[in-house]
């Protein structure tokens, strides 16, 4: 709202609204005083004007990820995760801090206490969440942020990227041992897992609507990268999905967290210790290369949408290479 007084010899206007700055200027003309709070209350009304900086000292961090948390992750997929990993982070002390008080510093803080605990690949995911809420809150809630501090947070040097695969015999004693579990479903998930390359997120989100028995393809319908997918099967892979029991619209009715206790009582039971579940994909799509498919026809399985991707399970390539550049004669 408006007001326009008499100071004086001049005419002084103040424009006041909620969430925003006082704004005052003074005219000597009635006319451009009027024709100036008429501006500025169109400006207001279009979301234009520039947000009162004093609105950060009454909102704390923990508001903001509570908030973040409540509206936002509970309509993602991950939202199991992002919440475990948000409500971990509201215990931190940096969530008492008021938006005004924050900084990249204290997120550069933050990043080194938590890397004594955790990997940067680990602190790369959970950084994740909280750069898109203060994305989120300047563009979409109307915060006054300057900046967003965690972008100018650095993290350390990724770690490589894993290339592990499974040594002779390893298959066959986590099979073994998943045999005894006492759900049946942990070793159909970890074959599928080799045959398939799917992901442990794809595999326990299969329905039996999404199993086409007679053209032997799986319709992957949420994937990580919210591409769906129809990959085909090997027969070995059609025995192993069809000899589980439907207990459920879902093959594998089983919760993201009960699976991954089992798969560690699966290695505790063979002493494999260095190997996670992500690198049966890993070990899946090498076999892929090894069987001579192309790198298209492995991105059309894997769900890679750049090829560049693949470049890191090229070693069997590599080897039928060697083996060609052996085979050719050459001339004396």
């Amino acid at each position: 709202m408006a007001t326009i007084r008499k100071r004086g010899a001049k005419w002084q206007v103040q424009v006041r609204r909620v969430g925003h700055r006082p704004l005052s200027r003074s005219f000597h003309i009635l006319k451009d005083a009027e024709a100036w709070a008429r501006h500025i209350e169109v400006q207001a009304d279009r979301g234009k004007l520039p947000r009162d900086p004093r609105v950060l000292n009454t909102i704390t961090l923990g508001e903001l990820v509570e908030r973040y948390r409540d509206s936002v992750s509970v309509r993602k997929r991950g939202y199991d995760v992002e919440r475990i990993v948000l409500t971990a982070f509201l215990r931190h002390a940096l969530c008492r801090k008021r938006l005004s008080e924050i900084g990249a510093d204290d997120f550069a803080s933050y990043r080194d206490e938590r890397l004594k605990a955790i990997k940067p690949s680990t602190l790369k995911r959970e950084f994740a969440p909280l750069r898109n809420l203060f994305e989120l809150a300047r563009d979409e809630w109307g915060l006054p942020l300057q900046e967003n501090p965690i972008a100018k947070v650095r993290l350390r040097a990724s770690q490589p990227r894993r290339e592990r695969r499974l040594k002779p015999g390893e298959l066959e004693r986590i099979c073994e041992a998943a045999k005894s579990c006492r759900n049946r479903l942990i070793l159909p998930i970890i074959l599928t897992a080799v045959s398939t390359g799917m992901r442990r997120s794809e595999i326990l989100r299969l329905r039996w609507d999404d199993l086409d028995g007679t053209n032997r393809s799986l319709l992957i319908r949420h994937p990580k990268n919210n591409q769906p997918r129809t990959i085909p099967l090997t027969k070995a892979a059609l025995a192993t999905l069809f000899g589980v029991e439907a207990t459920s619209g879902r093959i594998f009715p089983i919760t993201a967290n009960a699976f991954r206790l089992a798969w560690d009582r699966v290695k505790a039971r063979t002493g494999i210790t260095d190997l996670h579940f992500h690198d049966l994909r890993h070990e899946a799509i090498s076999r892929f290369f090894e069987l001579g498919l192309s790198v298209p026809e492995v991105a059309l399985i894997s769900g890679h949408r750049d090829a560049r991707m693949l470049f890191r399970y090229t070693h069997p390539v590599r080897m039928r290479i060697i083996d060609k550049l052996d085979a050719t004669p050459h001339k004396s």
